[in-house]
């Protein structure tokens, strides 16, 4: 499967590999950063020499590199970015530069990263769009790259391992599946419902898992969930097949999200899980002006995003848990024990999982009890829900009664 999804790929990413190593474009450097240890802009501070991984003292260069959402959106881009303040808080000399790619497109996200490799130590890529970064990192050995949700691509479009380049990608089918459980079990309606941004693997994983979960709570407790999907928004993946879902089309469409959001509660949906980046904001805002309609954050917690007058929408959040695994890897960095390679991390390591602390979600004691004995299962690999590509259907899985 892996030959077949490198082949169709390699189409669409070759223009995104010329790009790469083509001229500057006008991409956007944010240049304020949300951090006091980021006081020196990068106007200030000179770039490294060739060969030198640290600056003197042990200080990191460090980059951020996000989609048109950027750094501050709450979700995926600002679990990564809070993973690295986090280092830079006990490493004060350390820096960082949020760069925000403005279109979303492939080619522009590469050129991006193209645009200030010169520039920085470290280079943090957030998203399946950045997965062509390959050529970029061999041609330049003495920078180190996270790249996270996609394994690196050569110029054929192949995955590809660099010694410089730690790529790590989520089992998002897990907290989809956590989430599909959750919805399920709490609805009262009977019909829920996800949005997704663009349908890249990710986030169809997260779709996939989502309705793994939904048909686990209704084939284990009886629930009788229906999920909803509207044919004008299914979603296409990286392989031209129609996955269905409801796909926004973009990581930073508040009015569209809230256009599909609205649709969906109309169609009675009264739980809906979101991830959808930036465009999620729309469906939350559409849950906020309905009435008894709850919402499932994304990646992070989102419960402080669900504020809406003395309530709250938020049902519960499907983690990913990125700015943990970022911080680990500047740490290795710093210490010199950093070590390339592609890694696929799930609920065996604590890198999925969904919002139980109290006060941080609205679920029921019963709810939690049947979500925490499903967890063991999917961490031990009894339960195995479906993704885009692990040849697992929504409606069969292992694990599913």
């Amino acid at each position: 499967m892996k030959k077949v999804i490198s082949v169709l790929l390699s189409v669409a990413m070759t223009g995104v590999l010329l790009a790469g190593c083509g001229s500057s474009s006008s991409t956007e450097t944010a240049a304020q950063t949300q951090a006091a240890q980021t006081e020196a802009s990068s106007q200030d501070q000179a770039a490294p020499e060739e060969g030198n991984q640290e600056a003197a003292g042990g200080a990191l260069k460090i980059a951020i590199v996000s989609s048109p959402s950027g750094v501050d959106d709450g979700s995926f881009n600002q679990d990564n970015y809070n993973g690295i303040l986090d280092f830079i808080a006990e490493h004060p000399d350390a820096t960082v530069t949020p760069v925000r790619e403005e279109t979303g497109d492939t080619a522009a996200a590469i050129q991006a990263v193209a645009d200030i490799v010169a520039d920085y130590d470290v280079i943090v890529c957030c998203g399946f769009q950045f997965a062509a970064i390959g050529s970029i990192a061999n041609d330049n050995p003495n920078v180190k790259f996270i790249l996270v949700d996609s394994d690196p691509t050569d110029a054929e479009g192949n995955a590809v391992t660099c010694d410089n380049v730690y790529a790590m990608t989520f089992k998002e089918q897990e907290s989809g599946f956590f989430a599909g459980m959750a919805a399920a079990l709490e609805s009262k309606t009977k019909k829920v419902a996800v949005v997704n941004g663009i349908a890249y693997p990710s986030n169809v994983n997260y779709q996939y898992g989502f309705e793994s979960g939904v048909n686990y709570a209704n084939a284990k407790y009886d629930t009788g969930v229906e999920v909803v999907e509207l044919p004008s928004y299914a979603g296409t993946d990286v392989t031209n097949a129609n996955v269905g879902g409801n796909y926004v089309g973009s990581f930073a469409d508040e009015a569209t999200g809230k256009v599909v959001g609205q649709a969906l509660i109309d169609e009675g949906c009264d739980v809906i899980f979101v991830a959808a980046g930036g465009s999620g904001n729309g469906v939350f805002t559409a849950a906020k002006e309905a009435s008894d309609v709850k919402v499932i954050g994304c990646d992070v917690d989102q419960y402080d995003d669900g504020a809406n007058g003395s309530g709250n929408i938020i049902l519960t959040s499907g983690l990913k848990v990125m700015g943990m695994n970022v911080e680990k890897q500047l740490n290795a960095i710093a210490d010199g024990t950093f070590k390339g390679g592609n890694q696929l991390l799930g609920a065996d390591t604590d890198s999925t999982g969904f919002v139980k602390a109290e006060g941080r979600h609205q679920m029921s004691a019963e709810t939690i009890e049947k979500l925490d004995a499903a967890f063991a299962l999917v961490k031990d690999g009894t339960i195995v829900p479906a993704a885009n590509f692990n040849d697992i259907q929504p409606d069969s899985f292992p694990g599913l009664e």
